[in-house]
């Protein structure tokens, strides 16, 4: 998997870093850690492991991610959490679907799959905006907040990506879909996180992806109508 880099967005994950790191060293890729110059913490407890730092010229969670995967030079790329919670063994099954395909998604909620750290608010949340994509996209995503994902670069590039915080989860598979994009997804199964905290405000974020999930549906409608006509 030397066409492939690891892109761990990260943010006062000192703790959990480091063994992450570690445990994907016999991956055999490239590992890029995406995060604010400022996070001295973070970046001291990874000195020494041979790994990328890329510094976002941003904030939050979605800039971290378009700018390191529009900065990276491998043929693919996948999002891998810093907090400990991803399967390192579902990279090689990602891997070996991703040819011909633009992306491969994780979830949870295929048959095999499940989580530890998931809560009742996370679950409904995950269900609630997975069916919305279902109905207003017709996407085929089971779990759409889940940024558990390998994809090619040179397909996310042309997607444009635009948000700097958790809209990131659902405007990347939307515009995905509507350029017509091949995708898959593969069961996965979320482990209890080995350190941090969750970065997502439930009621505020959540907020923010249905007003951006509304706002794609209608640029989705007039872009499917210049199509027809």
């Amino acid at each position: 998997m030397n066409d492939l880099t690891i892109i761990i967005p990260a943010k006062h994950e000192k703790d959990s870093l480091p063994i992450v790191i570690q445990n994907l060293k016999t991956s055999n890729c490239k590992i890029v850690v995406s995060l604010q110059e400022n996070d001295k913490e973070t970046i001291d407890s990874i000195r020494g492991l041979n790994v990328e730092i890329f510094y976002q010229s941003g904030i939050g969670y979605g800039n971290s991610l378009r700018e390191a995967i529009v900065n990276c030079k491998t043929k693919f790329f996948c999002i891998f959490n810093a907090d400990g919670s991803f399967d390192s063994k579902d990279l090689e099954k990602m891997y070996n679907l991703i040819n011909p395909l633009d992306f491969v998604y994780a979830s949870r909620y295929l048959p095999s799959g499940g989580s530890d750290d998931d809560t009742v608010v996370t679950y409904i949340g995950n269900k609630f905006f997975s069916k919305i994509g279902n109905i207003f996209f017709s996407l085929k995503i089971s779990d759409i907040l889940y940024t558990f994902l390998m994809g090619r670069t040179d397909s996310f590039k042309k997607l444009n990506i635009s948000s700097n915080d958790f809209k990131f989860c659902v405007e990347l598979p939307i515009k995905m879909e509507i350029a017509k994009m091949k995708y898959s997804s593969i069961s996965s199964y979320e482990k209890k996180r080995l350190g941090g905290k969750k970065k997502v405000n439930e009621i505020i974020d959540g907020l923010l992806i249905l007003i951006e999930m509304i706002k794609l549906f209608f640029i989705f409608k007039i872009f499917r109508k210049k199509i027809i006509s």
